[in-house]
């Protein structure tokens, strides 16, 4: 009988591969082990265990595993079954979820290496100067690497000689697989066994009286131990003696000094840090909590719908204490990057080195670190922080998952596959390890709000700010009437500029918010009216002033700025539009004392960026932060007193059906900003269109009027929360090939479900990176049965593969599209 494995390849493939393995290796091998297994004519991937069994597969011959890589499974079974549900929702495979789920680290990959073949006879006439050198460092090593023949021949591509080398059967390959990974070991010194006695140490003094930097080595590690007797780095040591690596390698040479290696976490909690006791919540947020906990007893999803500053955070910290005392893990979703820096250090206050982050700032070894310590339930990883990523992490005691500003979009994923929504994904993991899940919110979405109106979900609320501070006093300033008078001076109202010196004045500080980043979106020639586009995309290059650069912000491609207009030589170029980059600089130049500082993609790019911008505004280094939607939610600081929003029309004329609700909610956030301590804050919203349903909305803190008009909209036009949208995009670098595949498959998904396919139609921006690209867009009623609306689609798309002029062109479904 003989003995095989299913495994998970991390490869867009659809089904499982099955591999032969021995009664020994069967016996040893669980689900959730990763093996390294041959596929293909010489690669080898590390594929994932998913099922062990002794059914031989019937259409192919089972080849071998190569290996097995760990000692104990790294994905939990609740894990696999939760991949399983996201690749089948979501339209995408397993591989794919694999791929996107485990830090990088974890996909061993093989390496080509070059032998020689020392069973061939060489004739060296017969190779070019190319194979010779090759075949001379071969007789020289034993093995060469691919880029290491690259930097022999002085070449990028060594494909072709090494192919005529393998025709002549000169050289052979072989692959091999390596460790990404490596954990970080740190260095500690003690004094030798030797000289633990007092008499053999005063010996080795005197016999190092003439090595006075050595001697001061010894004498320094003892300063360093005090009567501890606490294990001293090697880093420490030199600094104390102020002396080299090369002398204290020296004294462990002579044996003098023990070396010892200890691994270590990369990022380790700093010890000086105590937890402080948690603050008490007022009857607003009691009463708030006693709805939860009611709510998670019927176990129900609950929306905690609080306004800003109303103290949520604090409200989740008494449910993540009680989580832990439960001796159950609990995981905080957050949408931003930028989030995590504050709350980090306010979770740390109260629960120490229990907090751990995951996110995509993090290194590969960090993520690595931070999975082995949630898959062994560590203390230092009882509280997870983290993006939308951290949902794969492996908990094995799951008690409690909050999904902070969970109507945000960027808890959707785009690019690449799975192209999951995180809160979606996040409420079936609950439900999967059996824990309960508090979705958060000031601007709920529409779709989860409509859930707690239907019963679905349950639902506590705050409405009074923390130490009923007011709501800020949101005013519309109408800078249409403002151009007409030239009463604007660059971007800025006089009631912005007033508002922004009055504030700064009393010691405060100010937020200014434009949703775009660089200087100018456009630069035009006011001669021909020529403006410099994307040779990759179909958009218009942003000026960025900092670099003097034209930037793509699709697919990254930039120029320098030109002096002249490239079509007619003419120097009036002119730019139009504006973006964080020139609301700074116009803003240093009508006050030049203030101290501005700009937070957006551009300068936030490095590991601690966020880190240090949000510090230095926090320690009123500040006086003004530019910045777009990265700094409207979640944000604490406590003497802000004026948000200035640049211009709110670009939100709103958005061609999208969120539009409105999204303008509403970034609107209502950044707002929120303002006042947070004890004096009410202030909002001005530059606008041309000050009447305007949503603004006036904004205005009034209207969220119920604001859902209203919007689920009534909706029910007209069949979109969610009362339809759900399934978006089939279409993308091949030819133009036509896009367009005649597209129509093929509309007029296919017309004959199944006929008027409720929208299509095909180009996008705002229709090509990217040199690929064209048509949607098709499929609305579904809710009593639609998904799964069978899915096999329908597939069927669709398996003819369409069989097709050979529509071969190349890539289909993509995004599931519940937003």
């Amino acid at each position: 009988m003989g003995y095989f494995i299913n495994v998970i390849l991390p490869i867009p493939l659809e089904k499982l591969f099955t591999y032969s393995v021995s009664k020994a290796e069967a016996s040893y091998l669980k689900i959730g082990m990763r093996v390294a297994v041959p596929f293909g004519k010489s690669k080898i991937y590390t594929a994932l265990v998913a099922e062990i069994h002794t059914t031989a597969p019937a259409v192919y011959e089972a080849k071998e595993i190569h290996q097995i890589l760990d000692d104990d499974p790294i994905v939990t079974e609740v894990q696999l079954r939760h991949w399983s549900w996201i690749a089948s929702y979501y339209m995408c495979s397993l591989g794919e979820v694999f791929r996107s789920a485990v830090p990088n680290a974890f996909l061993l990959e093989s390496e080509t290496l070059i032998l020689k073949n020392k069973e061939t006879v060489v004739d060296e006439k017969e190779l070019s100067d190319e194979e010779f050198l090759v075949f001379e460092a071969l007789e020289r090593q034993s093995m060469l690497k691919v880029q290491e023949i690259a930097a022999i021949v002085d070449k990028k591509n060594v494909l072709p000689i090494l192919k005529r080398l393998l025709e002549k059967n000169i050289i052979q390959t072989k692959e091999e697989v390596y460790q990404q990974y490596k954990p970080k070991l740190v260095r500690y010194v003690t004094l030798g066994e030797k000289y633990q006695s007092e008499e053999a140490l005063g010996g080795l003094l005197d016999s190092l009286s003439r090595a006075p930097k050595q001697s001061k080595v010894i004498l320094s590690l003892f300063q360093l131990q005090g009567n501890t007797q606490k294990k001293i780095t090697v880093k420490e040591l030199e600094v104390k003696s102020e002396s080299s690596a090369a002398i204290i390698k020296t004294l462990i040479d002579k044996e003098i000094l023990e070396e010892v290696l200890v691994r270590t976490d990369r990022v380790v909690f700093d010890p000086a840090k105590k937890p402080k006791n948690r603050k008490e919540l007022n009857e607003h947020q009691q009463q708030a909590l006693e709805d939860i906990e009611t709510s998670f007893s019927e176990n129900k999803v609950t929306l905690l719908h609080g306004v800003t500053s109303s103290g949520k955070t604090e409200v989740y910290v008494k449910l993540i204490a009680d989580c832990i005392k439960e001796g159950k893990q609990a995981l905080y979703l957050l949408p931003e990057i930028a989030l995590t820096t504050q709350l980090i250090a306010r979770l740390q206050e109260y629960f120490g080195e229990q907090v751990a982050v995951f996110h995509s700032k993090y290194s590969i070894h960090e993520r690595v670190e931070v999975w082995n310590n949630v898959l062994a339930n560590k203390a230092k990883a009882q509280i997870v922080i983290g993006a939308r990523s951290a949902l794969f992490l492996p908990f094995s005691k799951l008690g409690l998952i909050i999904v902070d500003e969970e109507h945000e979009a960027s808890f959707k994923q785009y690019d690449p596959a799975p192209r999951y929504h995180a809160r979606d994904s996040a409420i079936v993991l609950a439900h999967l390890s059996k824990c309960n899940i508090l979705l958060g919110s000031a601007t709920p979405s529409v779709e989860s709000f409509y859930n707690v109106t239907q019963g679905k979900y349950g639902y506590a609320q705050i409405q009074r700010r923390f130490g009923n501070v007011q709501m800020p006093e949101v005013t519309l300033v109408d800078i249409k009437e403002l151009t007409r008078k030239k009463r604007m001076k660059g971007h800025f109202s006089e009631h912005l500029l007033h508002g922004i010196t009055t504030a700064v004045e009393e010691g405060e500080q100010v937020i200014l918010f434009q949703n775009r980043r660089g200087y100018a979106p456009i630069v035009e020639c006011t001669t021909c009216g020529h403006s410099p586009q994307c040779p990759n995309c179909d958009v218009s290059l942003t000026f960025h002033q900092y670099k003097k650069q034209m930037r793509c912000h699709y697919c990254s491609y930039h120029m320098a700025l030109q002096q002249s207009c490239l079509a007619c030589g003419m120097a009036t170029l002119n730019s139009k539009g504006f973006g964080t980059e020139q609301v700074e600089e116009e803003l240093q130049k009508l006050m030049p004392n203030l101290r501005i500082g700009r937070m957006d993609l551009d300068t936030t790019r490095g590991k601690y960026a966020y880190e240090k911008i949000i510090t230095s505004f926090e320690k009123h280094e500040l006086d003004v932060l530019v910045g777009t939607q990265m700094l409207t939610k979640g944000l604490d600081f406590a003497n802000v007193s004026l948000v200035g929003i640049m211009n709110a029309d670009n939100l709103l004329n958005f061609p999208d059906f969120r539009a409105h609700e999204r303008s509403y909610q970034l609107l209502a956030q950044v707002s929120g900003r303002a006042g947070r301590a004890k004096k009410r804050g202030k909002v001005l919203i530059q606008t041309y269109n000050p009447y305007h349903q949503i603004l006036q909305q904004v205005a009034a803190n209207d969220y119920e009027g604001m859902y209203t008009d919007q689920i009534n909209e909706r029910r007209q036009f069949k979109y969610p929360p009362l339809h759900r949208i399934l978006k089939i995009t279409f993308k091949h670098k030819d133009y036509t090939k896009v367009e005649d595949a597209s129509e093929w498959f509309a007029k296919s998904l017309r004959v199944v479900f006929n008027s409720t396919v929208l299509g095909p139609e180009f996008p705002a921006v229709s090509r990217i990176r040199n690929q064209y690209i048509k949607h098709v867009i499929l609305k579904m009623e809710k009593e639609q049965h998904l799964g069978k609306t899915k096999n329908h689609i597939k069927r669709i798309e398996k003819s369409f593969d069989a097709i050979a002029q529509y071969k190349g062109v890539r289909v993509i479904y995004n599931v519940d599209y937003i």
